[in-house]
């Protein structure tokens, strides 16, 4: 049985039968943000300048790399991050929860781990990114937030909006959800202050994002890296529990490797022995799905770390910004 975002990235029968309730979704986005903006129902202004790093669509744009790139490149200006989330695929009993290099992805979510361990910032989760905020701002020193998402989440003001893109599905068929995968329609981007796109192709009046990586990097805990160009030719398993597993296996085959594609659902939670497959070919993840299964890996289990690569110019311009609502 196929999955619902199969229908997502064509005019299909599926996607026509589902389009009235993604006008009823549309409807209900429109008239909650209306209510905030109208003042209906209240929001929180944070004491920290806030930057929401969001997306428009449902599924793996990229939003975690550029998070990371984000919080590092303010860190060497000299600012002192801390970055918010909503944990989610955690199982905490309460929120929220700080997130530090040694959690547990069970119970903080994965893609937290995986900022908090590349970026050190301080971090935390949970349902509501107010009460994450509100713990930003009690128990650390941090001068800025940075929100993983939360484009949607009206509750808390931003001072800041980057919206990450697909620069391969773009928008998909146009609708929203449940026939299309738009969170908001397209519209919405005139609101946001800079648009990222995760492409290898530059488009006018938004950022280029590349996803670098070139090595793979042990799970077992030594300090082995080896470089792909050494391994084409060969055999893999490619494991991604991501939102857009494709572009993993895309990535493992640009460099020349030869792929088995095991694609698993987002946020998956990996049990022991599962990715074994009981034969000897080496097995390559991605670094979010490598928090996760690190517990329960062997000598053969290896992951692929990717870095966000994006203009020095853009950088430039966010820290630009920040100054102005900094002094303001």
């Amino acid at each position: 049985m196929k999955r619902i975002d199969h229908y997502w990235y064509s005019n299909n029968r599926v996607s026509n039968i589902l389009k009235p309730l993604s006008w009823l979704f549309c409807s209900i986005v429109y008239l909650r943000k209306l209510m905030f903006r109208l003042r209906i129902l209240s929001s929180y202004r944070s004491a920290l300048p806030v930057i929401v790093v969001g997306n428009i669509t449902v599924g793996g744009t990229g939003k975690t790399p550029m998070v990371i790139w984000l919080a590092k490149q303010l860190k060497q200006a000299g600012y002192k991050p801390g970055i918010i989330s909503r944990g989610y695929g955690g199982h905490a009993s309460h929120w929220p929860q700080q997130v530090r290099p040694d959690s547990d992805p069970y119970v903080v979510g994965d893609e937290p781990l995986l900022i908090a361990q590349r970026t050190g910032c301080p971090m935390a989760v949970g349902p509501s990114r107010v009460d994450a905020a509100h713990a930003i701002n009690e128990f650390t020193d941090c001068d800025v937030l940075i929100s993983d998402d939360g484009m949607q989440h009206y509750r808390l003001r931003r001072d800041m909006e980057i919206c990450i893109i697909d620069g391969k599905r773009r928008f998909g068929n146009g609708l929203c959800l449940p026939a299309g995968p738009l969170r908001e329609k397209p519209n919405r981007l005139k609101l946001v202050d800079f648009i990222v796109t995760n492409s290898n192709e530059p488009v006018e009046n938004e950022n280029c994002m590349q996803l670098a990586g070139g090595i793979i990097k042990p799970l077992s805990g030594s300090n082995d890296v080896e470089s792909l160009t050494e391994w084409k030719g060969r055999r893999v398993h490619a494991i991604a529990g991501i939102g857009n597993p494709q572009r993993f296996f895309d990535a493992l085959r640009s460099q020349g490797l030869n792929v088995i594609e095991h694609a698993y659902s987002d946020h998956y939670h990996y049990r022991q022995h599962e990715l074994e497959f009981y034969d000897s070919i080496p097995v390559i993840m991605t670094e979010k799905d490598a928090v996760k299964y690190r517990r329960f890996a062997g000598p053969r289990h290896w992951y692929y770390p990717v870095d966000a690569i994006l203009d020095d110019g853009f950088a430039v311009q966010i820290l630009e910004r920040l100054k102005v609502l900094k002094d303001g």
